[in-house]
């Protein structure tokens, strides 16, 4: 399993924007990151599991349209994820 519910609901409760929210680019690029590290630390162990590299693929293109979406909207909350995150801009 690559997130646990309570995990998930800790991400959702630190990201959330307003009580509730979990649908937010904030929510959602924090919970892509979060399983996106899961399965970066298991192709160090698993180096030809190339159908979950496909889903890795896929989960870092939706990551980077949700931070672009959220570059195009509101500026100051993309700076403010990626400052939090740790991700580079």
């Amino acid at each position: 399993m690559s997130i646990t519910p309570e995990k998930k609901a800790a991400l959702i409760a630190e990201y959330a924007t307003k009580p509730g929210d979990t649908g937010s680019p904030e929510v959602q690029v924090a919970i892509l990151t979060h399983r996106i590290l899961h399965l970066t630390e298991h192709f160090k162990t698993n180096k030809k599991d190339n159908h979950s590299r496909r889903g890795l693929l896929a989960m870092v293109a939706l990551r980077r349209r949700l931070l672009s979406y959220l570059k195009k909207k509101d500026e100051g909350r993309y700076t403010t994820l990626i400052k939090k995150l740790g991700l580079r801009s």
